[in-house]
């Protein structure tokens, strides 16, 4: 089973285990819900997938990686109480509160949000005096005599015993009370994710190329060497910092994430060729509709690798132009959302006033989320930029005196957001057009032509830009292009010219 589908399945517990009958009980009992237990090799997404199902589902999310763990701070530490049993008294063992459960109930209390998910990594790496006390918990909910609140997923995650030597095989009897789900590492789920993630072109283009280099695992006389799907994430991060930065990426910073050498310096040489087709090629003033007559031919007659580099950068830059539309088209829709409701409360106080109402909420809701452990998603941007915004509209209402005046001023800050979509937008479909046309001129309808059709289809702003905004040459093109066998045909071909 691949992420996504490891992810549809445990949102499906999740809800499952939440759902309640008529009297307001569970459907499924507390007692009933077995853990999910999440086998597969490090780096594939594991963690990031409870982010997404706990901001998705709008449940909490408390993260430990268990191996860190003592016995004495996962269970509590022990005191002595007295009690009194049939008349007498006697000396028993107590325990403090377990810092699992502390934090469970922790962000109950700071958020008010009563149910979630408890996700434990390398559960099944635990020390060996703490493993006794994991299965228990795995098997009962509880730590001694502490138990995890109702409405609480437990989520373990654990490395098969080929990836790490620490590894400890559970017995039957806790297998048999967990959901276990197999997952496997899949570059096609990942370029999903990696295009909404707006992962560097170069390494996208890259894996394209060379599918058998996006994971690997590999035992060496030097140890361990591995390329996981975390480490091309972050070095995609790196990359675009450096570039800003005007500081190079050579072998030695991708060995830092590509525990592999060979993979490290051969991706590192084709970061330096896609560099160069970015020049050779002078990629802005193709976009913008200016490029010297020899670009096509010297294009049509470039190897395929290079050809598809070219491709990558292309489908890149469009991604780009067309997120920033897709943002700021976004900024502007929960903008005049926020100014409706702000419009309909005018009336009790002063504008500046009701104004500061809805501030407060915005940043409790994001804080809130953020307090939940839902992780800061993509989108929560259009709400914090409508929040900077609002303080902006706020600090201009200072000397405001009237409701007909404060809205005058709000009017007049949407049309400038709106504006701004506008402008984003026109400069992008120009940039779509001249693409094709490049394209178009350089090898028509050709294999190429399919596969930056297909890269567009599949990007999520470039496939949004499109369906909102138009683009004539994208739908001549797919009308063609787009057919499941054509795509596996392409494909076929980029595995065969490697």
């Amino acid at each position: 089973m691949n992420i996504q589908n490891a992810k549809i399945q445990i949102a499906n517990t999740l809800r499952a285990y939440l759902a309640k009958d008529e009297t307001g009980n569970y459907r499924i009992p507390p007692m009933r819900q077995r853990p999910v237990f999440l086998i597969g090799p490090p780096g594939i997404g594991k963690t990031q997938i409870m982010e997404q199902i706990a901001a998705e589902e709008g449940v909490g999310l408390v993260a430990y990686t268990i191996t860190h763990h003592t016995r004495q701070s996962a269970v509590g530490l022990p005191f002595i109480e007295k009690r009194m049993f049939d008349g007498r008294e006697y000396t028993v063992t107590e325990y403090t509160m377990s810092e699992i459960l502390t934090s469970v109930h922790t962000l109950m209390e700071k958020t008010g949000i009563r149910e979630g998910i408890l996700f434990l990594d390398e559960i099944n790496c635990v020390s060996e005096t703490l493993a006794p006390m994991m299965l228990q918990f795995l098997q009962y909910k509880t730590f001694g005599n502490q138990r995890l609140p109702e409405g609480w997923l437990i989520v373990a995650a654990g490395n098969p015993p080929e990836y790490n030597r620490s590894v400890r095989d559970f017995d039957v009897v806790t297998l048999d009370r967990m959901k276990v789900i197999p997952v496997e590492e899949d570059y096609g789920v990942w370029k999903d994710y990696a295009l909404r993630r707006n992962i560097h072109g170069a390494i996208l283009s890259y894996l394209d190329l060379k599918r058998d280099n996006f994971y690997r695992m590999e035992t060496s006389a030097d140890g361990p060497q591995f390329i996981t799907a975390r480490g091309w994430e972050d070095l995609s991060d790196l990359i675009r910092t450096y570039e800003k930065l005007g500081i190079s990426v050579d072998a030695d910073v991708t060995m830092q994430y590509i525990r592999l050498p060979e993979i490290a310096r051969d991706f590192a040489n084709y970061l330096s060729l896609y560099r160069k087709y970015h020049e050779i090629y002078h990629v802005e003033e193709l976009l913008s509709g200016r490029w010297p007559a020899i670009a096509e031919s010297q294009f049509r007659s470039a190897a395929f690798d290079e050809r598809l580099s070219v491709i990558g950068l292309l489908s890149s830059a469009l991604a780009e132009k067309a997120g920033a539309v897709h943002r700021q088209d976004d900024i502007t829709a929960c903008l005049h959302e926020n100014l409706q409701a702000w419009k309909a409360s005018l009336g009790s106080s002063s504008p500046g006033e009701e104004l500061d109402k809805l501030l407060s909420s915005l940043r409790q809701t994001l804080n809130r989320a953020k307090e939940a452990g839902q992780g800061a998603s993509e989108r929560d941007r259009p709400q914090r930029a409508a929040i900077i915004a609002l303080e902006a509209l706020r600090e201009s209402l200072r000397d405001t005196l009237t409701p007909e005046q404060a809205l005058d001023a709000a009017r007049q800050m949407l049309a400038r957001e709106s504006e701004k979509t506008d402008s984003l937008s026109e400069d992008c479909s120009r940039t779509f057009e001249n693409a094709f046309r490049f394209l178009e001129g350089a090898v028509g309808d050709s294999q190429e032509m399919v596969l930056f059709v297909t890269n567009l289809t599949a990007g999520p702003d470039t496939s949004w830009f499109v369906e909102n905004f138009g683009c004539e040459s994208y739908f001549r093109h797919n009308k063609e292009l787009l057919a499941d066998e054509t795509r596996r045909s392409i494909l076929r071909d980029i595995a065969n010219a490697t």
